[in-house]
């Protein structure tokens, strides 16, 4: 299981680095809000060769958009391109993993494409996780994510259990996609986390002190790294 931690800026992503992930995002923009190109690029440049990912936005139904976005986050560093779908058609979802996915693999085949719905999607009246991750598998995402969409202060966990989140991630592997949990988990869901053992856990609050408008503190990324190699 890998730490990804969400870095707003430089100075914040300097305090991230001993994540397995960095992770760039804007949360001002919401839960996935999309940072911009030359801080994914100045970011990339201090990260030594740690992974950067980049967060390109909650996004409605417009694949022109997402795709152009998803080239965009990649061309400026991007080790892995992540958006959420913010809608709940089917096809619609279809089509904008889809454009996500031919606008980085041809060019960056290395990189790690990944799909976000939300744990919260009955009050977002969005696509529900299980539902997006069969999509995205077909259509050839590499990553399959839970966020939640608003950020209240609720947990992932008060919308999805234990046994539903061990659920979800074994039927991503069994899709042949990796997982990500986030959605504003705390220090004590970390055990539950390791029973669940998705491929990647996304904080930003946690690390924050709580709060995801505050400032990253190292030495609770350095806890939470701690807490997950034990």
């Amino acid at each position: 299981m890998e730490l990804l931690v969400s870095p707003s800026s430089l100075e914040e992503a300097k305090l991230s680095l001993s994540a397995d992930i960095v992770d760039v995002k804007r949360p001002a923009e919401g839960s996935l809000g999309a940072n911009f190109p030359w801080v994914i690029r100045s970011i990339k440049a201090v990260a030594g060769g740690k992974p950067i990912s980049a967060a390109i936005g909650d996004f409605p139904p417009k694949p022109g958009t997402a795709a152009l976005s998803a080239y965009g986050a990649a061309c400026a560093g991007a080790d892995y391109v992540k958006i959420g779908l913010y809608f709940s058609d089917f096809d619609d979802a279809r089509l904008v993993i889809r454009s996500v996915v031919q606008a980085v693999k041809p060019e960056f085949p290395e990189k790690t494409v990944v799909i976000a719905a939300y744990s919260d999607y009955e009050r977002l009246g969005t696509i529900s996780p299980f539902d997006m991750a069969v999509i995205a598998a077909e259509e050839g995402a590499d990553v399959s994510m839970v966020d939640t969409g608003i950020k209240d202060g609720k947990s992932t966990f008060e919308f999805m259990d234990e046994a539903l989140l061990t659920s979800f991630t074994r039927e991503n592997r069994r899709l042949g996609m990796k997982t990500a949990l986030a959605g504003s988990l705390v220090f004590a869901d970390l055990p539950h986390l390791k029973k669940i053992n998705p491929d990647i856990i996304g904080v930003r609050g946690m690390v924050c002190g709580g709060d995801r408008s505050g400032v990253i503190n190292p030495d609770l990324v350095e806890k939470a790294m701690s807490i997950i190699r034990s």
